[in-house]
């Protein structure tokens, strides 16, 4: 393989890779609670709308700051479901992303017009770090991203230390083991679980902004495509552990570009089954992992 073309796909899987690192990470503390978010979808296409409407009344900034603002809106939906009302996790998931499909698909109708063409939203370029960037093909790759990849590094390191160094981690770990021994314990659970799922909702709207700010540059309905179930493998796949969902979320990354550099070569295979190839991994992957990952012991538990 040419050095160029190394590179280029190094840079695609990075650049695919960060919306799905950024909703696993935010997954894994809500997993780490307990909760199983299926409303992850939901928030992710919600953010997504709420980049491009950002991004058309005022800049990139207003819509990465709106888009975190309307995942973590969505996620308290969630929220005020699971843990205040006690219902159903499942149900409560699916509802809330069939309703944020409903719901965006009206809003961006009206915001945009009946079929969004000729939407002309701003874009985050991609940024060089100077130093890091001259490093030879890791460089150009790695470090000749957008501004929202560079944040995506940093919450590797964030989530970390918030699950392992803080309080407020050890509580969340602990209640999604045994919510009953813990809210025994004297800790308030009901509190935990709801920071973790807010906290997850601002960094699905964050990845939503990411597919339409750093990489399409435009919205159209339902464009999230099922990185919200996919971020939920990835979870798996990376045993809850912030280190291991980055890990993940490249491989899941790197399936994908792999499908634009089949697509872009002349095999002659039909390129549906290149499509379904980062769907296909994420079976594979939750085949193998299941069994040898330990999840939370209170995982999907009503409490």
């Amino acid at each position: 393989m040419e050095v160029e073309l190394l590179v280029a796909f190094l840079a695609a899987m990075v650049r695919v890779a960060t919306p799905l690192a950024f909703a696993a990470l935010g997954e894994t503390l809500v997993q780490r609670g307990g909760i199983i978010n299926l409303g992850l979808e939901g928030a992710m296409l919600a953010g997504a709308l709420g980049a491009a409407i950002g991004a058309a009344g005022g800049g990139t900034l207003e819509g990465v700051l709106l888009a975190a603002a309307v995942g973590t809106l969505t996620s308290a939906v969630v929220a005020a479901a699971v843990v205040g009302a006690r219902a159903d996790q499942i149900i409560t998931g699916t509802a809330v992303t069939l309703g944020a499909i409903g719901l965006t698909g009206v809003i961006a109708r009206q915001r945009f017009g009946a079929l969004g063409v000729g939407l002309d939203l701003p874009t985050l370029d991609p940024v060089a770090i100077p130093g890091l960037a001259s490093i030879p093909i890791i460089g150009p790759a790695f470090f000749t991203q957008s501004l929202l990849t560079y944040l995506a590094y940093l919450m590797i390191p964030a989530v970390w230390w918030l699950l392992f160094r803080t309080r407020f981690g050890l509580e969340l770990r602990a209640t999604g083991e045994s919510l009953a021994s813990t809210r025994a314990m004297g800790v308030r659970t009901g509190r935990a679980r709801v920071v973790s799922l807010l906290l997850g909702g601002a960094l699905a709207g964050l990845a939503g902004a990411t597919l339409v700010l750093a990489q399409v540059g435009t919205f159209t309905e339902k464009m999230t495509a099922g990185r919200g179930f996919i971020a939920i493998a990835i979870v798996v796949l990376g045993r809850w552990h912030p280190g291991g969902v980055a890990l993940a979320a490249l491989l899941f990354g790197g399936a994908t570009a792999l499908q634009f550099l089949f697509q872009a070569s002349d095999t002659g295979v039909p390129y549906q089954l290149f499509l379904a190839l980062p769907y296909l991994l994420a079976l594979a992957a939750l085949a193998v992992a299941v069994g040898r990952a330990k999840a939370p012991a209170g995982l999907g538990k009503e409490g």
